[in-house]
This record gives C-alpha cells, sequence and structure tokens, in this order.
C-alpha cells in the first residue's frame, strides 16, 4: 500500500503498521501500546510492577505489532493520587534501561508530565514523550525541543483526582480543539517540529460518554492542529457506561478513530486492535 514520504506519518519503519488510505487520504498509522508500571492503573495495576515483568511485557507488545510502547509510573486514571518523581524515576528507568537491553523493535514513549523524569528516560532511551498536561510543565517544551523527539499532547480537564467530577463544556470540540493549538504553538515556539506533534483529544479526562462520543465523531477536525492526531480509548470506563464489554468497545472505537484521521492508537490489546484496524484500513482503501 502506498505511504507518504517523511513526517510523522510516513510508513518507513518497519515498526508501523500497515499503510492505508482512509477517505482516499494516503496516511499511515502506528499502535501504542500501553505498559504501565504502577499499582494502580484502571486496567493493569501492579501487574508489571516488577522491571522484569515490565521488560517481558513491552517485548510482547511490540511482538504482536505496537510501534510505540508507552512506559508510564504514575496513573492517570480517575481520581488516582500524584506520585513524586523519584518514586515514578524507580519505576520506569530500569524498565526502559531493560527495554533498550532486550533489543526491543519499537520506539520508547516516556509517559510523564514531569520533565525531570522525561529527561531521564530519555537518556535511558525513550524517543517519544506522552504528556498529559500538554508540555505545560516549565522545562518539558525546551527538553522535547532540545532531544528533537516526537511527543503527545494530551487534553485534560482539570486534573486526574477531580477530572470526572463535573465536565463542562459549551461545545467539546471547539474547547479541545482551542486548547490543542494554543498548546502546539506554545510547543512550536519552544522550538519543537510541528511534525513531530501528535495532539490527543483526552477520551475520558474529564469528559462525559456524550462528550467523548462527540470528540470521536469528529475527530477529523482536529487533524490539522499538530502533525497527527493520538486516541486512547482503551478499556475506559465510559465503554462499560454505554452497556458493552471494554475491549470490544475498544476495538470499535479505534476502527471509528481510524475512519476519522486518527494516526496513532494506544491500546492494552494489542493484537486485538492491529486486527481489526488491518480489516477496516484494507476495506475503506479499497482492497
Amino acid at each position: 500500500m502506498h505511504a507518504p514520504s517523511g513526517g510523522i506519518g510516513a510508513c518507513t519503519d518497519p515498526g508501523f503498521g500497515t499503510c492505508t488510505e482512509p477517505h482516499n487520504l494516503s496516511v499511515a498509522y502506528r499502535i501504542m501500546g500501553i505498559l504501565n508500571v504502577t499499582p494502580d492503573s484502571f486496567s493493569d495495576g501492579g501487574r508489571y510492577l516488577d522491571a522484569a515483568a515490565a521488560v517481558e511485557h513491552g517485548l510482547q507488545l511490540a511482538a504482536e505489532g505496537a510501534a510505540i510502547v508507552d512506559v508510564g509510573g504514575e496513573s492517570t486514571r480517575p481520581g488516582a493520587a500524584g506520585v513524586g518523581a523519584e518514586e515514578e524515576l524507580a519505576r520506569v528507568v530500569p524498565v526502559i534501561e531493560g527495554l533498550v537491553a532486550a533489543g526491543l523493535d519499537a520506539t520508547i514513549s516516556i509517559d510523564s508530565s514531569k520533565p525531570q523524569v522525561a529527561r531521564a528516560a530519555l537518556d535511558a532511551g525513550a524517543r517519544f514523550v506522552n504528556d498529559v498536561t500538554a508540555l505545560r510543565a516549565a522545562g518539558m517544551a525546551e527538553l522535547v525541543a532540545e532531544r528533537g523527539v516526537e511527543c503527545c499532547l494530551v487534553h485534560m480537564q482539570g486534573e486526574p483526582r477531580t477530572m470526572q467530577e463535573h465536565p463542562h463544556y459549551d461545545d467539546v470540540v471547539a474547547e479541545v480543539s482551542a486548547f490543542l493549538r494554543e498548546r502546539v504553538a506554545v510547543a512550536v515556539a519552544a522550538g519543537v517540529a510541528r511534525g513531530r506533534i501528535l495532539v490527543d483529544p483526552g477520551i475520558g479526562f474529564g469528559k462525559t460518554v456524550e462528550h467523548n462520543l462527540e470528540l470521536l465523531d469528529r475527530l477529523g477536525e482536529l487533524r490539522d492542529i499538530g502533525g497527527g492526531v493520538l486516541i486512547g480509548t482503551s478499556r475506559k470506563s465510559f465503554l462499560e457506561k454505554l452497556g458493552q464489554d471494554r475491549d470490544a468497545g475498544t476495538i470499535a472505537t479505534n476502527v471509528i478513530a481510524l475512519l476519522r484521521g486518527a494516526d496513532v492508537f494506544r491500546v492494552h490489546d494489542v493484537a486485538a486492535v492491529r486486527d481489526a484496524l488491518a480489516v477496516a484500513a484494507a476495506t475503506v482503501s479499497g482492497r
């Protein structure tokens, strides 16, 4: 299948997923596998606290088709308490070092909003910064620019501890879009290349079920903000509130996001989403 040359969507790396052409637009997509090194993440908290177990799982995610493995040491689930930088570092750095030593065939991402954690992770071998606070911490944008790595800017109304209490928007897509445009502008001003910036509407981060569904339906409106769109619906509670199994709902929402123009899909179950996206991609591209 045809793929564009250069840029965040280019399928020039064997770690990329299938290249496809939804809506007759030549794009490539990648799958980001979730590796939570936490005791309290909503889906897999505690399962990979041991560094050896985390490294093994990261290798498995890549073997199943993840082009990016996102390592996080602080839960951002609704109601989650914060974690100090020292504890977060102790969780993620040994895992990143272990993945590098094991020859991981994927880009390593650090899921953190703390510059000191991101810096240590990049020193250890990470090449992507996934920040739920959209580079708002002092020095984070400059760090990403200095290292020349990819990043993802996430929209979140409030903070994890309180974000789901009373989320309100007059127009959720317009407000999320305005926020992300402002954060991309800040990142670019700090020296980050626009083509290396992904934007994430923050499904479940200070959003009702209705907000999440509207963002998914109108995802295409975010495509021109940065260098691509990342979507993260995996196993989130709104799927269950719709009366659906969370894994089945994850597959459905990721297929919808592909059709709406998403570029990167952040998921727990890489193999299932890989297969679903491949079928959807082949269908919309007429192959």
